[in-house]
């Protein structure tokens, strides 16, 4: 247990940022799981839901509650799911985003 002032607060901002950063991370796993399951569904869901959670992604990874390279790679393997899904499908596939 922490002695000093500054050390009990400090205790108690880690315990809201792990809370804060769990619920983040969860987030992002559901939205990645929707990407899966919508692509047993329609192209248009499928594509809805990328965006989601990629928005997600990003966002994370911008505020360093997941690696920035994490992101990417989980980002990189939803796109590859999504072009498969659309060229299987004969859909044309979503412009690409430009580079920020």
């Amino acid at each position: 247990m922490p002695h000093t002032k500054s050390a009990k607060k400090n205790l108690r901002k880690t315990e809201k940022r792990r809370l804060r950063n769990r619920a983040a991370k969860r987030t992002i796993k559901t939205h990645c799981k929707r990407v899966i399951a919508a692509a047993q569904e329609s192209p248009d869901k499928l594509r809805a839901e990328f965006i989601l959670a990629v928005r997600k992604l990003d966002k994370a990874a911008a505020k360093r509650i997941i690696h920035p390279n994490t992101a990417a790679r989980k980002k990189s393997q939803l796109a590859r799911l999504l072009n498969q899904k659309l060229a299987s499908a004969g859909a044309t596939p979503p412009p690409q985003q430009p580079a920020p």
